[in-house]
C-alpha cells in the first residue's frame, strides 16, 4: 500500500519498492506515482493508451542510465548488469534499450516511513566488479518536497552514469495547449538544439519559454535544450487557467535538459551527471516547490 505524505497544502503518494510498478527502466525507490495541491492533481501518467498502467511511468519517477545502464558493456550476452534503483538486468543481445522488458533479479530494498517523509535503501549484488548502495529519502515540505539522493560506490570500478527524474506533468489533468507555459531560467537557442520533433508545429520556443498554439496530437521530443552550456537547473510550468504553478530546482548544474510531452502530459528534465570512485560517495538533491502563481513571491 502507497505511503502518504499530507499537510494542509499537498498530498503525495509513494508507491513502495515491490508494489505496483515493477518494469526494468524507473527507479523503484521512492516511486511519486500521486502529488496533489489543495486536491488538484499536479503530475499524470506517461500513457494512457494501455490497460496496465503500471507498466509505463508516473508521477515523478526517475531513471538512472537511460542511454546506457552500468556495466551492460561489461557483461556477456547471457549474464547480468546493473540497473541502478532496480537491480539486476540480464543481457540479451549487444545493444541496451531503456524501454525494452529484461529480465529483473530485484536488488535489496529497506523502507523507514514516517509521517513526514519516507526513506528507501537499494542495495545492489556485486556483478563484474560493480556494486552501490542507493538511499533516497522524499520529505514533505509546507509547500512542496524535496527528494534527497546518497549514492555509494561499493564495488570495484568507478561508475559512470547519469539520473534524472522524468516529470509526468498535468495541472488538474487539463490537456496541453494555450493556458500552459514553461519558463526556464536560460536562453533557448533552437539551432543549437539536439533533436527537435515538433509535429504539427504545436509548440511555439520563445526566448526563455515554451508555449503551445494549440492541443498536440503526437508526442513531442527536444533534447540538449541549453545547447550544451552548463547552467542552474530548473524550470517552472504554470496552468494560467487554474492559475497554479510547479517549478523543480535541484543542488547541481546540468548540461543536459529534454523535453518531452504529448497531448495530456509535459515532462522537462533535467539531467545529473554521475561519476564516483571506489569507495566515495555522491550526494543531490532536487526540490518542487507546487503554489498558486499569483503568490509566487513564497517560493
Amino acid at each position: 500500500m502507497a505511503h502518504i505524505l499530507r499537510n494542509e497544502n499537498l498530498e503525495i503518494h509513494v508507491d513502495l519498492p515491490q508494489e505496483n510498478y515493477k518494469f526494468s527502466r524507473f527507479d523503484w525507490t521512492g516511486k511519486i506515482t500521486t502529488v496533489k495541491f489543495r486536491d488538484i492533481d499536479v503530475a499524470t501518467i506517461e500513457s494512457p493508451d494501455y490497460e496496465d498502467k503500471d507498466l509505463f511511468g508516473k508521477g515523478f519517477y526517475n531513471e538512472f542510465g537511460i542511454d546506457t545502464a552500468l556495466g551492460f558493456d561489461a557483461a556477456k550476452v547471457g549474464g547480468w548488469f546493473h540497473k541502478i534503483g532496480v537491480g539486476l538486468l540480464k543481457k540479451d543481445d549487444e545493444q541496451y534499450l531503456f524501454s525494452k522488458a529484461y529480465e529483473i533479479q530485484p536488488a535489496e530494498f529497506t523502507t523507514n516511513a514516517e509521517a513526514s517523509k519516507i526513506s528507501i535503501t537499494c542495495r545492489s549484488q556485486a556483478v563484474n566488479g560493480f556494486s552501490y548502495l542507493l538511499n533516497k529519502e522524499i520529505e514533505l515540505l509546507a509547500n512542496g518536497f524535496v527528494i534527497k539522493y546518497r549514492l555509494e560506490n561499493s564495488g570495484e570500478k568507478i561508475i559512470h552514469t547519469d539520473e534524472y527524474t522524468h516529470n509526468f506533468l498535468a495541472i488538474n489533468n487539463d490537456l496541453m495547449g494555450r493556458d500552459y507555459i514553461l519558463k526556464f531560467p536560460f536562453q533557448l537557442q533552437p539551432e543549437k538544439f539536439g533533436a527537435a520533433v515538433n509535429p504539427g508545429e504545436k509548440i511555439d520556443i520563445g526566448p526563455k519559454e515554451i508555449k503551445f498554439n494549440s492541443s498536440p496530437q503526437a508526442q513531442f521530443f527536444f533534447s540538449n535544450l541549453s545547447g550544451g552550456e552548463t547552467i542552474d537547473s530548473s524550470w517552472e510550468l504554470i496552468n494560467l487557467k487554474r492559475n497554479v504553478a510547479i517549478r523543480e530546482t535541484t543542488s547541481f548544474q546540468t548540461d543536459k535538459v529534454n523535453l518531452w510531452g504529448w497531448q495530456h502530459v509535459i515532462s522537462p528534465e533535467l539531467f545529473h551527471q554521475i561519476a564516483i570512485s571506489p569507495g566515495q560517495s555522491a550526494q543531490w538533491s532536487r526540490r518542487f516547490d507546487v503554489y498558486m502563481h499569483s503568490e509566487a513571491e513564497i517560493v
